[in-house]
């Protein structure tokens, strides 16, 4: 029976087929790297805490008030707009029960923030367990110090029997998971991320303050540096309600934005800057508009920047530095 033998060069032919084949087998063996789902609004990553957020936020005062089958509503609508991100406090008014059992259906699935203003140990413990159980949940995803405002605030939280003490020995416990922090200040926030290795900011972030009142830029600027999550609130705001100007927004303490177009730009600000997430202002109706917004997220525009600037100089900011 005659033999066959391969020459030099045919054996490299057949020894490189061989091995290509053995690759492209191994690659068919190793699955694709998970991605995104196809999210109606963008997600953005909170700093370094390994989550990701939708860009718009849910704010509890958004269901301060109503009844709970309309709490139900707002919130299943919510969900279905793709909003992962719910923001409440106990000083919304009865935002709290409202939000609870409107939220139970969806709780493993979303990120749930909750703030206190109390600043000892002992009333930040308390106010943490009323609003666990008004929330109808065993943790807070973010607890935040709310509204810090003045030094004397900042030295309380941080100072012996400080609500600190509680936010910490809550997250060894497993009540909650990260710790933030919202001011209104900026010595306060600047002196806040000072004492403090924090998960979070909420802050305003908005083009009348950053451009008309200079507030924003350096607490901004020192939370990305830090590597905080950080949080916006007042991007649909305009200015403070002028004098004899009927309030149609009657949740809100300010004017907001009273156009589409105005929204768009405002939100498109808010998100050209780091930051994760704008929580919506207090009506859902502004809330819808923000998602519409974000839906059609593109980057700001030199043009855009510059017709923000000249609007905000016919503005009175509602925060200055």
């Amino acid at each position: 029976m005659p033999t066959t033998s391969l020459n030099r060069r045919e054996f490299l032919q057949v020894a490189g087929t061989a091995a290509s084949a053995a690759v492209v087998s191994a690659c068919a063996a190793v699955p694709p790297p998970p991605t995104e789902p196809a999210y109606k609004l963008p997600r953005r990553s909170l700093g370094k805490t390994g989550v990701r957020l939708s860009v718009v936020g849910f704010g509890g005062i958004v269901v301060m008030n109503e009844t709970p089958e309309s709490a139900s509503q707002l919130v299943a609508r919510a969900i279905e707009r793709d909003i992962n991100y719910f923001d409440v406090a106990p000083s919304y008014g009865n935002a709290e029960e409202r939000l609870g059992p409107a939220l139970e259906p969806y709780r493993k699935t979303v990120f749930l923030a909750c703030k206190t203003q109390q600043r000892t140990r002992a009333g930040a413990e308390t106010e943490l367990k009323r609003s666990l159980e008004r929330l109808r949940t065993d943790h807070f995803d973010l607890y935040q110090f709310h509204a810090v405002t003045s030094m004397s605030d900042v030295e309380t939280i941080c100072g012996p029997a400080g609500a600190l003490e509680a936010f910490r020995e809550a997250r060894e416990k497993g009540l909650i998971r990260h710790i933030g922090f919202s001011a209104h200040s900026e010595p306060a926030a600047l002196a806040m991320l000072d004492r403090f290795a924090f998960d979070t900011i909420l802050y305003p972030v908005n083009w009348v303050c950053w451009y008309g009142g200079n507030f924003g830029p350096r607490v901004v600027a020192k939370a990305a540096e830090q590597g905080l999550g950080i949080l916006a609130l007042k991007s649909l705001a305009r200015q403070r309600w002028p004098a004899g100007v009927a309030r149609q927004w009657p949740k809100c303490w300010y004017q907001p934005v009273d156009t589409a177009e105005e929204a768009a730009l405002g939100l498109r600000f808010t998100l050209a800057q780091p930051v994760t997430a704008a929580v919506c202002p207090s009506h859902a109706e502004l809330l819808w508009m923000q998602c519409d917004a974000a839906e059609q997220l593109a980057a700001l525009t030199p043009e855009e920047e510059a017709r923000l600037r000249e609007r905000s100089a016919q503005l009175s900011p509602i925060f200055t530095a």
